[in-house]
């Protein structure tokens, strides 16, 4: 089971963003679940790309194993692209909260249906 440790952790932590993700309607909460999510894909990506008593790929003849670089590489751009998508949502969040003056799902849901009845009401008359 120690050995499969950093398995055990990458599943949990992609359970609990995607069950935050699912589960909360407050927009925050989703951005949090959303980084949790994105950083258990991280770790799904960087484990195996580490071989124990590998070294850098810099060709020697005293070394044979070599750890693939590529994976390292690849969460580097990821990560950065996740940063970038966490802000957008950040401002996206704090204009909504401008907008509809909540962060709740369900309150800005309610407050367009209402706005969409009361249009409806309007082009009846």
């Amino acid at each position: 089971m120690l050995a499969h440790f950093s398995n055990i952790i990458t599943v949990f932590l992609m359970v609990a963003g995607l069950f935050i993700i699912i589960a909360r309607g407050n927009l925050i909460k989703k951005l949090i679940g959303l980084s949790l999510f994105q950083t258990s894909v991280y770790l799904l990506y960087i484990t195996p790309g580490k071989l124990i008593g590998g070294t850098a790929p810099i060709i020697s003849p005293q070394y044979t194993v070599y750890s693939n670089p590529l994976p390292h590489v690849l969460i580097l751009t990821a990560i950065v692209v996740g940063v970038a998508t966490l802000a957008l949502g950040l401002a996206l969040a704090v204009r909504i909260r401008e907008a509809y003056g909540s962060i709740e799902e369900d309150e800005i849901l309610e407050r367009d249906r209402g706005v969409e009845a009361e249009e409806a009401k309007e082009a009846r008359s």
